[in-house]
């Protein structure tokens, strides 16, 4: 088995595109038309073209439970997935200086260095790099 798809609720797709485009980095990979204004939108790592997409998925506004969830996560600051870097202090001040906002700075713990950030569409988001 391999890891082809990973989804990411995003309360708006275009506002969680520009995020993640603009401000992480990713290239948009697909963005078909699925209905209701939703889209099947995936991004990848400019790095890894061919590599795992992160599909900006649609919270489902008619589904209650996912909504509460996906608040809960975010209220508990509690990350919902996580990206490796290569240098967590350099990605930080780099996102910090574009105006991304973290709950955890760069943060030492055992064998990694983690820090979380707000992307603007429901959840944090930790980035994570290994000593």
């Amino acid at each position: 088995m391999k890891i082809k798809v990973i989804s990411v609720p995003v309360q708006n797709q275009e506002k969680a595109l520009q995020f993640y485009t603009e401000k992480l980095g990713f290239v948009k990979k697909v963005d078909v038309p699925v209905g209701e204004g939703d889209r099947w939108l995936t991004v990848v790592s400019k790095d890894e073209p061919d590599g795992p997409e992160v599909l900006l998925e649609p919270s489902p506004n008619h589904l209650v439970e996912a909504k509460t969830y996906q608040k809960a996560l975010f209220d508990k600051g509690i990350p919902y997935t996580q990206f490796n870097v290569d240098n967590a202090q350099q990605e930080y001040e780099r996102l910090v200086s574009i105006g991304v906002e973290f709950s955890v700075k760069p943060t030492a713990m055992g064998t990694v260095k983690i820090a979380v950030f707000n992307d603007t569409c429901g959840n944090n988001i930790q980035i994570i790099e290994m000593l």
